[in-house]
């Protein structure tokens, strides 16, 4: 072995993952490395090109770049940097630029191939680093980009500054004056811990002064009830959705039950970054089906703007869902404009994948209508059908597709009375079927969009208060989580779709998000959990300490790592303007995507196995 080889072999040995290699395939590097120069402040990798050998740092230092220009990471030497591109197709992922004179070894891409596959010990030094690469660089970027990791509680600046509801409208304004607030609680003082009420500067101008209301009158008279409330420890993004999705402006912040502060839009505003969620707004705009059609595009663009910007899957999905939400509204608006008021009471129902916050481009349109009792079909079921009719077919052009299952407004099973729901829900936890089990899939989550929301509230406490006493119940539904299995074979193989248009491919929602889906679903029946979303959901369940040590954490990933294959994927068919859906070809994975996917459902399988045995007795 010439001197230089030598010096590369002996260089190697000392760093990770090399030094996982055995000796002669050390040797074998050693002799087809090359090496380069370059001066301070050169580019060497530029986003998207074509890459063909793994860089390693023997002397000097450069930087690496997400694709926006934000510094990714920082390394000197025995650092190395391309694995990304390698792994993915042969094309660079974060530029690189040196900071000060650098000395480069290439190792030839297919030689880092061939270790990568062949030894386990270097692959998993290789995921090692770039794992740690990849959690130092997220912190980096939510440290720049607070919006998406600071928590509700850090924009609380003073205690909330609150009034009994027996108190005048001049004196409510007057402590509003003097404590310089845009807001106030108002509590009734049989129940302090949860106020009755809120206030805010333009209730005091819309319901007072533009009214020319009476000063001395009770300032319950005025104030806004059924609160909507923010955790503590939610993201400050979660609030921002919440105050799209609700158009309110002030949001009381609870920890343990109790009001801490109130957040105003204000107070986001200083946090928020420049997201796609914009265009809601537009949403809220437009005049008819055929203008809000028109927003689809931008929709898409939205979509895709935000996997760009290496958002992951629970802000994807929850912006989705809120876009979502936001055509369901303004349909429900200009239906309401068409048919007049509602004969009585109402609440529009999402269901499913929008009631979770998990929506992505491909979706289809599951929503459900609950009327106030004094509903009385002869005279008021015309009205209710032709709003329904109106919404789904605006949802429809919209992008949203009919439901193939009829599970819609306009079926006249899913458009009934509050007390007819509550029997729907009582039967199908009580005496469970395949039928019942299915409904209760769907309709397990669900989500108030507009109207009556304390509908949805009421319906959402039945089944939190009955779903854990029915143990039959509980394990019926495990069963029928079991179902939809991973597509992996005896050797941990990719089992493909065997017919249809997407033969050979893998349906990363029925066989990936949809059962991780399910599986978290019954766990939160089973513990009564508060939260819809399944990251949320699992948060709670991993606090109830119903699963093994580690593996709340694992399916969290999993759950991730799932998702955002089929975001990706999605999103890389709308730039080729193509018709997304959810059926991933494993030849258009790089090696590092199929293997982490493949891990992924395989902790899919033990969480299903775990959910066989917690409730098979059922």
């Amino acid at each position: 072995m010439e001197a230089e080889h030598v010096e590369i072999l002996n260089f190697l040995r000392k760093y990770s993952p090399f030094n996982e290699l055995p000796e002669e395939e050390l040797q074998i590097a050693a002799k087809n490395t090359s090496v380069a120069y370059f001066k301070a402040d050169t580019q060497i990798l530029e986003f998207n090109q074509h890459i063909d050998a793994l860089h390693v740092v023997r002397s000097g230092s450069v930087e690496t770049y997400h694709k926006d220009g934000s510094l990714f990471n920082r390394l000197d030497e025995g650092g190395f940097f391309g694995e990304a591109g390698l792994l993915r197709k042969g094309r660079v992922r974060f530029p690189v630029k040196t900071i000060e004179d650098t000395l480069l070894y290439y190792i030839p891409g297919d030689l880092f191939n061939r270790f990568y596959d062949e030894y386990d010990a270097f692959a998993d030094a290789v995921e090692v680093e770039e794992q740690r690469r990849v959690s130092h660089a997220v912190k980096e970027h939510e440290s720049r980009n607070r919006t998406l990791s600071a928590r509700v509680e850090t924009l609380i600046t003073r205690e909330p500054i609150a009034i009994n509801k027996t108190a005048s409208i001049r004196e409510a304004a007057c402590l509003m004056t003097d404590e310089k607030v845009s807001s106030l609680l108002i509590y009734d003082d049989e129940k302090r811990d949860i106020p009755a009420g809120i206030i805010t500067d333009k209730d005091l101008r819309k319901r007072v002064l533009a009214v020319d209301k009476d000063a001395s009158d009770p300032v319950a008279d005025i104030m806004s009830e059924n609160l909507v409330f923010v955790q503590h420890n939610n993201r400050v993004f979660e609030a921002f959705l919440t105050m799209l999705r609700t158009n309110l402006h002030h949001l009381p912040v609870l920890r343990q039950s109790k009001v801490t502060g109130v957040i105003a839009l204000s107070d986001v505003a200083r946090h928020e970054s420049q997201s796609s969620l914009y265009i809601v707004s537009s949403i809220f705009k437009q005049t008819s089906i055929e203008e809000l059609s028109q927003l689809v595009p931008d929709v898409h663009k939205s979509f895709v703007r935000m996997v760009e910007e290496d958002a992951n899957s629970r802000i994807i999905g929850s912006a989705m869902a809120t876009i979502g939400r936001s055509f369901k509204q303004r349909l429900l608006e200009l239906a309401e404009e068409k048919y007049g008021p509602p004969p009585v009471p109402y609440c529009f129902l999402a269901l499913g994948s929008m009631a979770r916050d998990e929506q992505t481009v491909v979706t289809d349109q599951d929503n459900a209508m609950v009327l106030d009792d004094s509903f009385d079909p002869k005279l008021h079921d015309e009205y209710f059908l032709n709003i329904a009719q109106f919404v789904s077919d605006g949802l429809n052009a919209c992008g949203y597709t009919y439901c193939t299952g009829d599970i819609m407004a306009t079926n006249r099973n899913w458009r009934q009375p509050l007390s007819k729901w509550k029997q729907y829900f009582t039967d199908w936890i009580e005496n469970p079927s395949p039928e019942k089990l299915l409904h209760s899939s769907i309709f397990f989550d669900l989500d108030g969009v507009s109207g009556e929301m304390r509908f949805a509230k009421e319906l959402n406490q039945l089944i939190r208060k009955k779903a854990p006493k029915h143990k039959r119940f509980l394990g019926s539904m495990a069963r029928n989580a079991l179902n939809r299995t991973p597509p992996l074979g005896f050797f941990k193989d990719f089992v493909m779709e065997k017919d249809g248009k997407h033969r050979d491919s893998i349906n990363t929602k029925r066989r990936g998000t949809g059962p991780v889906a399910d599986l978290i679903r019954v766990h939160a029946l089973a513990i009564s959990a508060q939260r819809q979303n399944s990251f949320a959901r699992l948060e709670e369940i991993i606090d109830a300490n119903i699963l093994p040590k580690g593996r709340g954490p694992d399916l969290r990933d999993a759950l991730e790592l799932i998702s955002m294959v089929r975001i990706r994927h999605q999103a890389l068919a709308l730039e080729a303007g193509e018709s997304p859906d959810n059926n991933v070809a494993p030849e258009d994975l790089s090696d590092f995507e199929r293997k982490n996917l493949k891990d992924a459902f395989q902790i899919l399988s033990n969480a299903q196995k775990y959910l066989r045995y917690k409730y098979s007795g059922g």
